[in-house]
């Protein structure tokens, strides 16, 4: 009996040690997969989360963010207000979509940002659309004064998509970023605000690639903020 309580205090040390390396370990995962600077998840865990996400929801809103007027910032008040943005952009998609269960965010890279957003009526769609574009919007403080930047949001909902499409299983993710990427750039163009295509016009052929607008595409209607 006193040498198996010898072997199980001899043991102790070595299973807390392990104990606490596995949380390090975990800990070390998890901001591997977080943007440093904006603390959003990065592109193949949001793909993975948003993918689970459609399986398992009628309504997913799939939203992409491009900031307008980031580069004129950073020339004028330097890349620390460029960061400043982009912090603030991610505590605005979070405040934004902090009432939506199960919402998902993250940083693709530079002033490109990412959610998906299950949604219990799609009919909410624009008033959270609006919202967004509000929030990312607004003045945030940097240095002592306030700035603010632009931005374009382009959305699609999956259950606008034919059923055939809706389907489409693993490729149904890729399908819903173009088309909300195809709105984002539509919206771009005509100076920015945000931009949801009627489901008749998801429903119609559209252009692989980014920043379409040759003969032949289709323009969606734009909403503004």
């Amino acid at each position: 009996m006193n040498d198996l309580l010898a072997m199980v205090s001899a043991a102790a040390p070595v299973a807390g040690g392990w104990g606490v390396h596995g949380l390090w370990m975990r800990r070390r995962l998890s901001a591997a997969r977080r943007d440093p600077l904006s603390g959003l998840w990065t592109r193949a865990p949001f793909e993975r989360c948003a993918a689970r996400l459609l399986s398992h929801h009628q309504h997913v809103v799939v939203v992409l963010v491009d900031l307008d007027g980031f580069k004129a910032l950073n020339d004028t008040f330097g890349h620390a207000a460029g960061d400043t943005a982009i912090r603030a952009t991610a505590a605005s998609l979070n405040d934004a979509l902090t009432s939506q269960r199960g919402t998902v965010a993250a940083r693709f890279g530079g002033d490109e940002f990412a959610a998906v957003v299950p949604l219990p009526d799609p009919f909410t769609l624009p008033w959270l659309l609006r919202g967004l574009h509000g929030a990312i919007t607004a003045p945030f403080p940097h240095g002592g004064r306030d700035l603010t930047v632009g931005a374009s949001i382009g959305a699609a909902l999956s259950s606008d998509l034919t059923p055939e499409s809706r389907q489409a299983g693993p490729r149904l993710l890729p399908v819903l970023l173009r088309l909300a990427d195809e709105a984002m750039y539509a919206a771009k163009r005509s100076g920015g605000g945000w931009n949801y295509p009627a489901a008749a016009q998801q429903r119609c052929s559209t252009t692989a690639g980014r920043r379409t607008g040759r003969p032949g595409t289709h323009t969606p209607h734009r909403e503004a903020a």
